[in-house]
């Protein structure tokens, strides 16, 4: 078996038990197939498996990742709705708590990823369709149109199963 890239490393966590270790390589790893940094899947994946709300300082040292790492997977996991803000009594402190609920994960995950991108791919077809009519080979210009439809295509497609996919999931 060829020996893992540095990427693909599962970093241990020496405060952390097992159950922690391997929740948290978990969600690295879904995050990893959605093209997410790391350490958001490890400070989801923490806040997941933590019994209390933790505060950024713990993320920091539990994960050991910088502070502007952990800010800036917060602030991402925050936009996302996957992890919410809670107040602790006696504490002036930020704690941070998992979202757990499926239809908020998958809706903010589609609210911010993958509808701008529909959105801005809607307006590129037409740019793609324009040069595909300037192409002057007919059967290259025939073959590129065909592709391009091909793509708006797949784009309605998508706006149109998101609103269901956010409903299926979230039932």
């Amino acid at each position: 078996m060829p020996p893992l890239r540095e990427e693909e490393e599962v970093r241990s966590f020496p405060s952390l038990g097992p159950i922690e270790t391997q929740v948290i390589q978990f969600f690295v790893d879904g995050v990893k197939v959605l093209g997410l940094p790391r350490s958001i899947g490890e400070i989801y994946g923490l806040l997941f498996i933590f019994p209390e709300p933790l505060a950024l300082d713990d993320l920091v040292s539990l994960l050991g990742i910088s502070k502007g790492s952990a800010s800036q997977g917060l602030r991402a996991l925050k936009t996302l709705g996957a992890v919410g803000e809670t107040q602790v009594e006696n504490s002036r402190r930020t704690y941070y708590s998992a979202s757990t609920e499926l239809k908020r994960l998958v809706g903010g995950f589609i609210r911010e990823q993958v509808r701008p991108h529909l959105e801005s791919g809607k307006s590129k077809v037409g740019s793609l369709l324009e040069a595909a009519a300037a192409e002057p080979d007919p059967a290259r210009r025939e073959f590129y149109e065909t592709q391009v439809r091909q793509l708006e295509h797949w784009i309605g497609r998508g706006r149109f199963v998101l609103p269901l996919l956010q409903r299926v999931l979230g039932e």
